[in-house]
């Protein structure tokens, strides 16, 4: 197993609810060099994967790939009795952009309400390159609830987002299972659970979950399309920990198991525009941060990696909810525990953070309950159908 080098300690303590993630103070020429590191690495497995790409085992995971989200699309279409037309969309400074200028949403492709070619629509976004390493940002909490679906019943009203991840090798281009996987983001109005400094509190856990990845690497989470705060473009968090263990009680524990992954998701401005015009989101005054001036979505993309993911509307409307999906690409042996872009902000239910992590066994409990007490916040009005844990 590769241990990255720590450049400087994981910091543990949150600061007061300022610009940006909290405590988010970043050496420049660091993230520069982080960049042309990030590029090297990339363009290397970007080369020792084309020979790959194209094998039978490539091919039929690729099938898999498109056929499993055409179904899920189908699934969740019958689930919400949505028989309008679902179509497909797409999503972009220099390399940031172009991304942003290919169409991510892959919505119009479809005639009669079923897409014309699934595998026009599906195929989309499975290169495998390694993605890049960037900040979890402050607000990641060890020990969250093993759950697919993390929108509970309180400060979750939203577009819902149904999100698939699948995670690839770059040394073998083979699916990685038994991944743990954590998602989190924030609220429509740009508040997250589980954490203090001016969030919700630590004994909130909407909008969090983990997961383990199946034989082909996929996780798929139920969750809403994230709201906007000062100084950071619309993201989703995603940190991947390989070697995690299944307890004999169906819990998860990933203490001191590797990190192989820390990323963002960002999604185009086009769709955020759209989404931000529906309630609740239209009652966020905070001013909006493009991508294009996120130094977070910048360090994500480059010419071999998209960090947008792609989606299709589930009907006509934004507002009956997206599918989307995105293909990672990981060293599975690779450690990024001590990097600076590391750290923990507390555990499920608010346990104090110890002064040295090494002494504690963190454990992500089995089943969530339908409703987790929260806070007196005052939630935005509820405009959206609530998907309940």
């Amino acid at each position: 197993m590769v241990r990255i080098t720590a450049l400087s300690a994981a910091g543990l303590a949150i600061a007061g609810l300022v610009s940006a993630h909290p405590g988010e103070k970043h050496d420049h020429n660091k993230i520069k060099r982080d960049i042309a590191l990030r590029d090297g690495v990339a363009n290397i497995g970007q080369r020792s994967l084309a020979s790959c790409s194209n094998s039978a085992g490539a091919q039929k995971r690729q099938a898999r790939a498109v056929e499993r989200r055409a179904q899920k699309v189908k699934e969740i279409r019958a689930k919400k009795g949505l028989t309008s037309p679902s179509k497909k969309y797409r999503r972009d400074l220099d390399q940031l952009n172009a991304w942003e200028a290919i169409n991510h949403n892959m919505t119009g492709q479809s005639t009669n309400g079923i897409f014309s070619s699934i595998e026009d629509v599906f195929s989309a976004n499975t290169s495998c390159v390694l993605s890049p390493e960037i900040t979890g940002g402050p607000y990641y909490v060890v020990g969250e609830y093993m759950r697919s679906n993390v929108i509970e019943s309180e400060f979750c009203d939203g577009v819902p987002v149904f999100l698939e991840v699948q995670y690839v090798d770059v040394n073998t281009c083979d699916p990685v299972p038994q991944v743990a996987v954590d998602i989190w983001n924030c609220n429509a109005t740009g508040v997250y659970s589980g954490v203090e400094s001016g969030q919700a509190g630590l004994n909130t856990t909407f909008l969090r979950g983990i997961q383990l990845s199946d034989h082909d690497g996929v996780v798929q989470f139920e969750t809403i399309f994230p709201g906007h705060y000062e100084g950071r473009a619309v993201h989703t968090h995603l940190l991947s920990h390989t070697n995690a263990t299944l307890m004999p009680n169906g819990t998860i524990s990933v203490w001191d198991a590797p990190v192989a992954h820390i990323g963002q998701l960002f999604w185009p401005e086009s769709l955020r525009e759209t989404i931000e015009e529906l309630a609740p989101y239209n009652t966020n005054t905070v001013e909006v941060t493009t991508n294009a001036e996120d130094m977070w979505s910048v360090l994500q993309a480059d010419e071999s990696y998209d960090p947008f993911p792609q989606f299709v509307y589930l009907g006509e409307d934004v507002s009956d909810g997206l599918f989307a999906w995105i293909q990672i690409g990981i060293n599975a042996s690779a450690d990024y525990q001590t990097d600076d872009y590391y750290g923990v902000a507390a555990y499920l239910g608010g346990a104090p953070l110890p002064a040295t992590l090494s002494a504690v066994a963190v454990v992500a409990a089995a089943t969530a309950p339908a409703t987790v007490p929260c806070p007196a916040l005052p939630p935005p009005a509820p405009v959206l159908p609530l998907l309940k844990v």
